[in-house]
Order: structure tokens, then C-alpha cells, then sequence
């Protein structure tokens, strides 16, 4: 499970979202059901969610591990180290398709998972934030940190408002977005380039806190209209 299955509270009124949005949710929908048939041999095993989302947080911290010792070989560390996060991210997204194909799915399990989403993509981020402390790039680690308090309120965000009974889901920075970036970054950080990916990513996920914050204000003043 990623983030964006969050618990929520009783479903609010369908509100009106743009085409962006829109199609997004349909392809979300489409890959969750894709994934969940892929796991339906997996469900018959003894492996549980719990374990793959453990064996994620294990792979992305790991990653994490060999970014913060880039300086010895940036190209083989930064690669190793995006191949694991790419990796354990796999592993998060796979957790939730295996507890829907199983029915293994648990609340506790559900929290776990978001709590070590959260771990993961912040010891990686953390990660790229000391390289570029090494680097004296300070606009770059200022951004990096940017990115990391964006990305834990883009979650936040979804959660609270489904906590009001209300949708939270809209926005192009949610978790699967922001690993492809982190991804693309972490490829091309040996020439020199990951701050423009850090650049966008800190970019996008305040974009989407907003999206979202707004969202909310008028999925409110919608039902205080029909009251």
C-alpha cells in the first residue's frame, strides 16, 4: 500500500476534480486492479504484506546507506543506491496488492506501511541532502529539505481530509511521482544533475499540499451550500 490507500473517515460527496486529475484516477484504478491479479499466486503463499513492507523500508534504507557514501564512488553509489530505493518502493506498492489479492490486509498493517513509506523516502532524501552539504550546495540542500516536509504534508493532506469524510487524492506529487523523480535524480547524479530533479520534486509536492488545502475549502463550502 502506498500513501495514497491512507484510512479515511465515511465517504464525502463526489466533488467536481479537473480532467488531470480525473484520468489519473483511472489509471490508478486500472494498475491497482492489474497488480492485484498479478499477486493472486503470491496470496496463496505464507509471505504477508507486513513482510514486503518491511523488506521495502529495509531496501530503501539501505539505499540511503550507500547515497550518504557517494564520495567514494559517486557512480556505483548513487546507481546502487537508486536501484534499491527503486526496489524497495516496488516492494510498498506491491504490500497493498498482496493484502487486497489475499483479503491479509489489517489496520495495523495499513499504518505500518504509511509510517515506513514516510521512513524510506526520508533517509534517501536525507541522504541527498548530505551529498549536497559535502558539495557546499546550499540552495540545493535548503530545497531538499523543502522536499521532504512537502512530501510528508502531501500525505498529511490526503489523510486529514479523509479524516473529515472528505477526498484528499487530487495533485500530480503523490509517492509514485515523487520515486520516479527521486529516481531520475539520483541516474543523473553523477554528472552533476540532482538538484534540478530536488528542484521539482520540492516544487511539486508544495504545489500538490496546495492543490489539496484547496480541495478541501471547496468540498466544505459545497456542503455548507447544500445544508
Amino acid at each position: 500500500m502506498t500513501e495514497e490507500d491512507g484510512p479515511g473517515g465515511e465517504p464525502g460527496p463526489e466533488p467536481r476534480v479537473n480532467q488531470f486529475d480525473r484520468v489519473k484516477q483511472e489509471y490508478t484504478a486500472a494498475a491497482r486492479q492489474i497488480l492485484v491479479r498479478s499477486m493472486a499466486g503470491v496470496a496463496r503463499t505464507k509471505l504477508t504484506p507486513d513482510m514486503l513492507t518491511v523488506a521495502g523500508v529495509g531496501l530503501c534504507l539501505a539505499g540511503a546507506v550507500l547515497i550518504g557514501f557517494e564520495e567514494r564512488n559517486e557512480k556505483l553509489f548513487f546507481w546502487l543506491g537508486g536501484l534499491l530505493f527503486v526496489a524497495g518502493s516496488i516492494s510498498d506498492i506491491l504490500d497493498g496488492a498482496l493484502a487486497r489479492a489475499a483479503s491479509k490486509g489489517t489496520v495495523f498493517g495499513a499504518f505500518l506501511d504509511s509510517t515506513f513509506d514516510r521512513l524510506g523516502e526520508a533517509a534517501v532524501l536525507t541522504a541527498i541532502g548530505l551529498s549536497f552539504m559535502r558539495g557546499s550546495n546550499e540552495v540545493a540542500l535548503v530545497a531538499t529539505f523543502a522536499a521532504v516536509i512537502g512530501s510528508f504534508l502531501v500525505s498529511y493532506t490526503r489523510a486529514r481530509a479523509e479524516s473529515l469524510g472528505l477526498r484528499g487524492d487530487i495533485g500530480f506529487g503523490s509517492r509514485v511521482e515523487r520515486v520516479v523523480i527521486i529516481a531520475v535524480g539520483l541516474f543523473f547524479a553523477p554528472w552533476g544533475w540532482l538538484q534540478w530533479p530536488v528542484y521539482l520534486l520540492a516544487a511539486m509536492a508544495w504545489i500538490t499540499v496546495l492543490q489539496r488545502m484547496l480541495f478541501v475549502r471547496r468540498q466544505l463550502r459545497e456542503l455548507a451550500e447544500q445544508a
